[in-house]
């Protein structure tokens, strides 16, 4: 994975099983169940996404396998009783899929899974054709950054940047991801920034931050 901000596409799986919407649904659970996933994308002959078939799709059918549901139940949950009567992928996908792009970067990602209650997404080009599938594992791999590469991102993009002038005086560790800085500089106003944009480095866990202005550089008191 490279440095600085990362997208989806650098943490994205690109061996992707997909499924069209021909697909049968003994078919699709044995995928599923061979590939350890919860989720497929369902895609035209083009490798377009048109939606995506999940554990949750697949479960309508045990669901109602032994009740019946009466005419208030089917109205009140018709998506539901549907898919339960569904053969094949077309009737269980649920449409639209939500997706991402391979550029988007991760917390737009993690944003999307949190609002629709999914666990993957599916990655598409501007033509909506799959490229791979991002999961909430995936999102998680900056986590498995080295420290020492942590470390010298925030030494490069933050410190360095932001105290040009006393950046040889702040010292960087990183230790499982928790970045602590110490040191003096020059403009105390600066520290709540650096420790704000410390945090934003992918891979950073927690920031301690005890910065400080050495006493001869703070301003006298007024008269």
């Amino acid at each position: 994975m490279a440095h600085g901000r990362y997208t989806v596409g650098d943490v994205m799986t690109r061996d992707v099983l997909a499924a069209a919407r021909t697909a049968g649904f003994k078919e699709v659970v044995t995928a599923m169940e061979s590939r350890q996933v919860t989720a497929v994308p369902v895609v035209d002959g083009d490798r377009r996404v048109v939606g995506v078939v999940s554990e949750a799709d697949l479960l309508a059918k045990e669901e109602y396998r032994d009740h019946v549901p009466g005419l208030v139940e089917q109205e009140r949950d018709l998506d539901r009783t549907a898919k339960a009567g569904a053969v094949t992928v077309g009737d269980l996908m649920t449409t639209p899929a939500i997706t991402v792009s391979s550029t988007d970067l991760l917390p737009r990602a993690a944003r999307l899974m949190a609002e629709h209650q999914v666990k993957r997404l599916p990655v598409v080009d501007r033509d909506g054709v799959l490229q791979g599938v991002v999961s909430r594992v995936d999102l998680l791999k900056v986590f498995l950054r080295p420290d020492e590469d942590v470390a010298a991102e925030v030494r490069r993009e933050v410190v360095d940047r932001l105290l040009p002038v006393s950046h040889h005086s702040v010292e960087v560790a990183v230790s499982n991801g928790v970045v602590s800085l110490s040191g003096t500089v020059r403009d105390d106003g600066l520290v709540p920034l650096v420790e704000r944009l410390a945090r934003g480095v992918e891979g950073v866990v927690d920031v301690e931050c005890s910065l400080s202005v050495p006493p001869r550089a703070r301003p006298s008191p007024m008269p």
